[in-house]
């Protein structure tokens, strides 16, 4: 069944384009430099035609970004209003990407697809179906090395951004295009305003771009994206997967129509990844967006509309927290949505909502339309099931840090620290699932509160301080807070998202195109436990360590009659294990201890200690496999 969305705006959206202009139409607070619009309800309306519109390829002019002594040619594919051709200029909705070609976009995995002569007759994503009968153009561009243009992908790098930049600065008058048979081409119909938006390595993109500080680009809402490919590819020295980098660049290279020798290039980074400390270098400063050696997140001008699922356990939470955190010192305009699900669009969960706010929000920063957004809280947290929360800030103002001390008995409380110490024998082979389970395990510790007497609310980056002395070259912890308690959680299988029998339709279409997309609805199940933030940490040489481990950013209500658990182990299936043998892990309990930033009372816990239960209805998830992780950022 299909539910075309454009029948649902009513007779009173179709208006004739000769009367765009017309006294009787909504008000259109949009400046002159922006294309004629019809605006109802602060929101633009579908009044152009997307069956005729113009429809271009355009090779951008870019630096030698391989090596090889020649300049790159960026390939964008355009669609825009042919009414407004010659007559008024227009904003541009972009979505860069490695994908088009390879893996594909979006839930049901869509490729660009051209006619006989080389147009475009298809764009993956509603992007184009929905934004250009409203009076914007959709730019989609391939990134260097993919797809149609030149070059060699460098896993988010200076070959990467900077081939995403060009075609920005093209679209701004700042740069050279070419049509395919060599001719220069202006970009005589855009205003200069480009908004970038994207999932996954997209996002990835348009974080990036942002962050060189170009002119032109004048919103971004990165989806599930990274800011530092180091804090996707690492934690805190604990290794991911070895050269991964030099992977997904030669995955995301697939089906391009442009053969290059890029193995010089791949040999590189598989040479200089640094796979083998795990440590910070330049490497991995190249791929820091917020503060690296050539991007920095100061260089923001750009309004940022961030997305992020809280149980993404493929570009984790600390790519958004911290990123979210060092856009605050920028000044730049912000908001945020924070859903329960994991690496999913939110055109796949929440999609009538989103694409409505998306509408405004491109509106409010590309044509300029006071439709009241940036009056709007700014945080839309979805704290359980269907559950949202709004907040000026985020983490939530009324969030304080509460200290639990770790008692020898198991327990953990608001208090004196114990003065003993815990130990558990180190394995390659304790699963996640084994690790939180309440049966005994010799292989991790585990400690509990008391039963929670009021609902809580975990709202930020949970920190645990250790002290701990093991005999390894090199070691390694895994740690884990996990809430314990049946009720009602969305799922991680899936990333927490099941496809429907129905599509709905998003825009306007053409025979090749036709707009329509998948239904999806969240995974929602009965559980009695969910593991709520994962962290590890490398521990290089035997002897004593002092340290704290980073736990990924949550927002999440813990309901009245449940329990909080920490957990630390050596192994689970996150991060690659340096130290397999049976060493023992012992910890000093006066030095280790939970940072907890909570709502509600610091003194919620009763007396009570856990029973063992099954445990086997882990929902959020165990961590991706090996398989899973080898795919990347691949949708």
């Amino acid at each position: 069944m299909k539910t075309n969305f454009l029948a649902l705006l009513g007779s009173a959206a179709v208006v004739a384009p000769l009367a765009l202009g017309a006294a009787g139409s909504p008000a259109n607070a949009a400046t002159d430099e922006n294309p004629p619009v019809v605006v109802k309800d602060g929101t633009t309306q579908p009044v152009y035609d997307y069956a005729g519109a113009i429809r271009e390829t355009v090779w951008v002019d870019a630096p030698d970004l391989d090596g090889d002594g020649q300049r790159e040619r960026v390939a964008a594919d355009i669609v825009r209003p042919k009414e407004l051709d010659g007559s008024a200029k227009v904003p541009v909705v972009m979505d860069a990407s490695p994908y088009y070609l390879s893996s594909g976009r979006g839930n049901e995995g869509e490729h660009k697809e051209y006619d006989a002569n080389g147009v475009v007759e298809k764009m993956p994503l509603y992007y184009d179906n929905y934004f250009v009968p409203r009076g914007y153009a959709f730019v989609a561009v391939d990134m260097a090395g993919t797809a149609r243009s030149t070059g060699c992908v460098d896993e988010g790098g200076v070959s990467d951004v900077e081939s995403v930049k060009a075609v920005i600065e093209w679209l701004n008058g700042n740069a050279t295009g070419y049509d395919a048979d060599g001719d220069p081409v202006s970009a005589d119909w855009s205003n200069g305003k480009t908004g970038m938006i994207g999932k996954s390595y997209d996002g990835t993109l348009a974080n990036g771009v942002a962050a060189t500080g170009v002119e032109g680009l004048k919103t971004i809402v990165p989806i599930s994206a990274i800011s530092s490919w180091y804090d996707y590819n690492r934690w805190q020295g604990a290794v991911k997967s070895n050269n991964y980098a030099g992977y997904l660049s030669s995955a995301v290279a697939a089906n391009r129509t442009v053969p290059t020798d890029c193995s010089a290039k791949l040999n590189w980074m598989n040479a200089n990844d640094g796979d083998e400390s795990g440590a910070y270098t330049d490497f991995w400063a190249e791929r820091d967006y917020r503060s690296g050696s050539h991007y920095d997140v100061g260089n923001v001008k750009a309004s940022v509309f961030l997305v992020h699922g809280l149980q993404d356990n493929n570009v984790k939470t600390m790519n958004a927290s911290k990123w979210w955190e060092d856009l605050e010192q920028t000044g730049v305009k912000r908001k945020m949505w924070l859903t329960r699900l994991g690496h999913v669009d939110p055109f796949d969960s929440e999609r009538a909502l989103w694409v409505k706010t998306l509408n405004r929000w491109f509106d409010s920063e590309l044509m300029g339309i006071d439709n009241g957004i940036d009056r709007e809280p700014a945080v839309s947290v979805e704290v359980g099931p269907d559950r949202w929360e709004q907040s000026k800030v985020w983490p939530i103002a009324s969030a304080r840090t509460m200290q639990l001390r770790l008692q020898g008995d198991g327990t953990m409380a608001l208090g004196k620290a114990d003065s003993g110490t815990a130990s558990y024998i180190n394995t390659g082979r304790v699963s996640e699932s084994s690790a939180v389970s309440l049966a005994d395990n010799p292989n991790r510790l585990l400690w509990t509160t008391g039963t929670t007497k009021h609902e809580l609310r975990i709202s930020g980056t949970p920190t645990v301080d250790i002290a701990v002395n093991h005999s390894a070259p090199v070691g390694q912890v895994s740690v884990m807070l996990v809430d314990y308690g049946t009720m009602d959680r969305v799922s991680a299988s899936g990333d927490g998202a099941m496809n429907l029998g129905t599509e709905s339709c998003w825009g306007a279409e053409t025979a090749t195109d036709d707009a329509c997309y998948i239904d999806v609805a969240k995974r929602v199940q009965t559980s009695n436990l969910q593991v709520l933030a994962r962290g590890w940490m490398r521990l290089d040489g035997a002897g004593d360590h002092k340290g704290t481990v980073e736990l990924a950013a949550n927002d999440v209500v813990v309901p009245a009659g449940h329990q909080l658990g920490l957990v630390i182990t050596g192994s689970n299936n996150g991060v690659i294990m340096p130290d397999t043998a049976r060493n023992p892990y012992t910890f000093d309990l006066a030095q280790t201890k939970l940072n907890l930033p909570v709502s509600g009372p610091m003194s919620g816990f009763g007396p009570g200690k856990l029973k063992v239960q099954d445990t086997e209805n882990l929902v959020d998830g165990t961590l991706p496999t090996v398989r899973d992780l080898l795919r990347g950022l691949e949708d």
